[in-house]
């Protein structure tokens, strides 16, 4: 995998020799560096196997993918989600494990290290680079591989891992930025992204899909949460009984991503991909497999190319088997470089 400070100019020629821009693959070197203790889900290891899976990879992604270094946040981009009480309240429980020397626990679930404000800022600002990076065509789309994970963390809460929420940050930089009006956010995690329905629930312009595992953790996501307001109409939840069939479950999201894209008519995609929706995580209850998400990544991307360009980033949130999620992560790299599970290139429209 080639690596690009910015740019990604690296790619595949298509039918007229031309190059097409590489699928982009940010990761902070921050983001490793957050310590919530090796007997916490949410360790380490996580990014290190995510980043090992890839790296041994590279034979089928050399061409199709480039590294990009990111640049961290500033305060201000958290702002456009968060509240400052919440901004201050995360850095001052980071300062506190700095000046004591250990982890502390903001919840019983989220803790922070001396680490975690930079690796906050730079996943968030990978996240951004992620999506300014496709928006402006250097990138083809893009992967960031987000730590702290982002989606339960509210306007006003840290929670669920979640510090800062990611993908909701990311949203709003676009819109923000003139880049974007209209959004959807495509959630998969196994547990339903109820920081990212709170940031839009009463916004029309970011339409937040979510299909989870319920009743689950955080115990929201039913599906009369539509939204509030203007946003009414503008939330689509669709809650799984644990152990769904792999076939009805992406029959399913098919449906619901048909729906939600008709509904919204996106000038961008998000994707918060939980790879605890993988058969075997300890913290999950679904059946899925790397093939599935592929899959799944596939059927985004085509509907991306529909109705929005093909702008489409993918961030990572759950999956606490750490070898399950760099395979997973593998498998959804692959579909949005347009390669098979085989290694093979895929024709454009194909289905995986």
């Amino acid at each position: 995998m080639e690596q690009s400070r910015q740019t990604g100019q690296s790619g595949t020629a298509d039918d007229s020799g031309a190059r097409r821009p590489a699928t982009a693959f940010l990761m902070h070197p921050s983001a490793v560096l957050h310590d919530t203790g090796w007997g916490h889900p949410e360790h380490q290891g996580r990014l290190r196997a995510l980043a090992s899976a890839v790296k041994n990879d590279m034979v089928a992604l050399h061409g199709r993918v480039v590294q990009v270094a990111p640049e961290a946040a500033r305060t201000e981009d958290l702002a456009l989600v968060h509240a400052d009480a919440l901004i201050d309240s995360v850095r001052g429980a980071v300062d506190e494990a700095r000046e004591r020397g250990r982890v502390v626990a903001i919840d019983a679930d989220t803790r922070v290290s001396a680490a975690s404000w930079e690796a906050a800022l730079g996943t968030a600002g990978a996240g951004l680079e992620a999506v300014r990076g496709v928006a402006e065509g250097r990138f083809r789309n893009a992967f960031v591989a987000a730590r702290p994970p982002g989606h339960h963390a509210t306007p006003s809460r840290a929670m669920g891992f979640c510090l800062f929420n990611n993908v909701a940050v990311a949203a709003a930089g676009l819109r923000a930025g003139g880049e974007a009006e209209r959004v959807l956010i495509v959630d998969w995690d196994v547990h339903h992204g109820n920081g990212t329905q709170d940031a839009f629930y009463e916004d029309p312009a970011v339409f937040f899909l979510s299909l989870h595992q319920y009743p689950h953790y955080p115990g929201t996501g039913a599906a009369n949460e539509t939204g509030r307001g203007r946003g009414e109409g503008f939330t689509m939840n669709v809650p799984l009984r644990a152990g769904t069939p792999r076939a009805h479950y992406l029959e399913v999201f098919g449906r619901a991503l048909a729906e939600a894209v008709s509904r919204s008519a996106p000038d961008f995609i998000l994707v918060s991909s939980g790879f605890d929706v993988l058969a075997g995580d300890p913290l999950g209850g679904q059946l899925l497999e790397p093939e599935d998400l592929h899959r799944a990544t596939r059927m985004v991307m085509q509907a991306a190319e529909r109705c929005c360009g093909g702008r489409v980033v993918v961030f990572l949130e759950g999956g606490y088997d750490p070898e399950r999620t760099g395979a997973g992560c593998v498998a959804v790299i692959r579909a949005l470089a347009g390669i098979g599970m085989d290694a093979e290139p895929m024709e454009e429209g194909r289905e995986a």
